[in-house]
């Protein structure tokens, strides 16, 4: 990290310290509002005060949150929202019985002190270093003997030099120091406004109950797709061909001719069957995502669409579980058929990433955008499939697009094989 004097990122934190410090009176004013509004609940008017309190303060939490999660790059988990009430009165026993309310409360009261004085420190250091860089050389002469800065008395040229060097010592200071402070604020900020732990684990537990029942629907479904896709393909073929093998033996001294052309039509309905058998094994798992990995899989979908279409993979020379392959291949496939009939597009570029714990993968289109992920049963579909992973699908599709689709699924590579390299189709 670059914290000199020149360094971007010391500055960068440094404007970050200066909107915390600004931010921290707006925390107060909450604070204070919400706590006014508990002591006047025996009056009652507190009840009708208590809920716009606390939604303000919950408005300002969910910003810090976001704002800590940013700056971390580590995810914070939200409380469940305010609840409400019928009336007043039910609204403010319901913001009463709130959990998160009193832990935005708590923060609210704590973050002045100990959030202000984490931005406040290295804002004093540079300000007090500009002070003795930037206004000492001008003004020492006019202050008298009475002039000291910091430890130095300021009363010749050379003591002028030393407050100088000890401002632009301050400065550095300072910018080395709002890196880590904002760093340990964003900590605070966890401990602070994260949800609890069991509320977590809950919310983990509602979520995969839901993916599993979604996950147990899809798999019902998939048995059904199949069983008719064999029951109207290649079982009836196989039947029917079985009949004209049949009635081509019967034929075959009294008429070779046309016990002949019925060889022919066994041999036609044969490759028939096996091509309908060829295409249900590759909707269930295709023979090059066995065969060669991930990576090989999606590139063969970019030799097979008509769209111009660039795959970038740096997968590791591991490879990952196959349910996590195979979600991640039938995910771009939909991606890929969505670009071509809906988005009127000409160019897909898809990259697959592993940092070690997840896989990512971002398929991006120059198509009309647009898109929503709630509608339709393409995407609803993917989500369905990443769902029984935990995995994650944010869609960025503004009109006019590009469109942007981003995959994430927690996994780990296994047995080694697959390398990484980059194709375009």
């Amino acid at each position: 990290m670059r914290a000199g004097f020149f360094g971007r990122d010391g500055w960068t934190a440094l404007g970050r310290c200066q909107l915390l410090s600004l931010y921290g009176f707006l925390v107060a004013g909450a604070g204070m509002l919400a706590g006014g509004a508990l002591v006047l609940l025996p009056a009652g008017v507190g009840f009708r005060l208590l809920p716009p309190a606390a939604g303000l303060l919950r408005r300002l939490s969910d910003r810090y949150r976001a704002r800590a999660a940013r700056w971390s790059g580590r995810p914070l988990s939200p409380p469940d929202p305010l609840p409400h009430g019928a009336s007043a009165r039910r609204a403010g026993a319901a913001v009463l019985g709130d959990d998160g309310f009193w832990r935005d409360l708590r923060w609210a009261w704590l973050e002045p002190w100990t959030g202000g004085l984490l931005a406040a420190l290295p804002l004093a250091l540079v300000e007090y270093g500009v002070f003795g860089a930037l206004v000492q050389p001008f003004v020492w002469r006019r202050l008298g003997d009475g002039n000291w800065y910091a430890f130095v008395p300021v009363t010749s040229t050379a003591t002028m030099i030393t407050a100088l060097l000890l401002g632009l010592a301050l400065i550095v200071a300072g910018l080395g120091l709002a890196p880590v402070m904002t760093a340990l604020h964003a900590r605070l900020t966890h401990r602070f406004l994260a949800a609890p732990r069991s509320v977590e684990l809950t919310r983990r537990v509602a979520r995969l109950t839901d993916t599993r029942a979604a996950a147990q629907d899809v798999h019902a479904a998939e048995l059904t797709r199949i069983e008719r896709d064999l029951h109207d393909g290649a079982q009836a073929r196989l039947v029917a061909l079985g009949l004209t093998l049949d009635q081509a033996t019967r034929l075959l001294e009294s008429d070779p001719g046309r016990s002949r052309a019925l060889l022919l039509d066994v041999r036609a309905a044969s490759e028939r069957a096996l091509q309908d058998l060829r295409d249900l094994v590759h909707g269930i798992h295709p023979p090059v995502l066995a065969d060669r990995g991930l990576a090989d899989a999606v590139r063969s979908l970019a030799l097979d669409s008509h769209l111009d279409v660039a795959v970038d993979a740096r997968l590791p020379p591991a490879r990952l579980p196959a349910p996590v392959e195979a979600a991640a291949y039938f995910a771009v496939s939909e991606l890929l058929a969505n670009a071509a009939k809906h988005a009127d597009a000409t160019r897909v570029d898809i990259a697959l990433a592993h940092d070690g714990r997840h896989l990512r993968v971002s398929v991006t289109d120059d198509g009309r955008g647009g898109a929503d992920a709630s509608a339709g049963t393409g995407l609803l579909g993917v989500r369905r499939r990443l769902d029984t992973f935990d995995g994650t699908l944010a869609l960025h599709s503004p009109p006019g697009g590009p469109t942007t689709a981003t995959l994430e699924i927690p996994c780990a590579s296994s047995s080694p094989k697959t390398s990484s390299s980059s194709v375009t189709g």
